[in-house]
């Protein structure tokens, strides 16, 4: 019998908090929290970034909902927090927290590197990129439906 949880599978227009993810994933029964934050860093691909943007699809969170039930599905006796915000964001935000506890660290670190990766594979979530030669790129809209 799985004894996973998702403990919370959301897409926010709020702040997200690494402790509270970590607080909320954690119990008693866990020896190992895994902890990831995905946070708006000033460049990419050699370009100063200097403003982002996250649009979600309607089914965003749905979908993120589903993916999170499927982790918690694959690895037996984890508990799972993840988050994605959308809106504005500033450098140094986190942009997707995520967070895994369960007895063992081997399970949390593969569970959860399983989750961040599925999340940005299959959550329709877009980030518009503003650089500081006043450009602007589209990060994912054309892997997504």
């Amino acid at each position: 019998m799985n004894t996973s949880e998702v403990i919370l599978a959301a897409v926010s227009a709020e702040p997200l908090s690494s402790t509270e993810a970590e607080r909320a994933a954690w119990s008693p029964d866990c020896g190992a929290v895994v902890l990831f934050s995905g946070i708006v860093r000033n460049h990419d691909d050699g370009k100063s970034v200097t403003a982002l943007g996250y649009s979600a699809h309607p089914t965003a969170a749905a979908v993120l909902s589903e993916v999170a039930a499927g982790i918690a599905a694959k690895y037996d006796g984890v508990r799972i927090w993840v988050a994605h915000r959308t809106g504005d964001l500033q450098i140094g935000d986190a942009a997707l927290v995520a967070a895994v506890a369960s007895a063992h660290r081997g399970t949390a670190f593969a569970a959860c590197t399983d989750l961040v990766d599925t999340v940005k594979a299959n959550v329709p979530i877009w980030k518009e990129q503003g650089f500081k030669d006043g450009s602007t790129e589209w990060v994912g809209v054309s892997d997504r439906p």
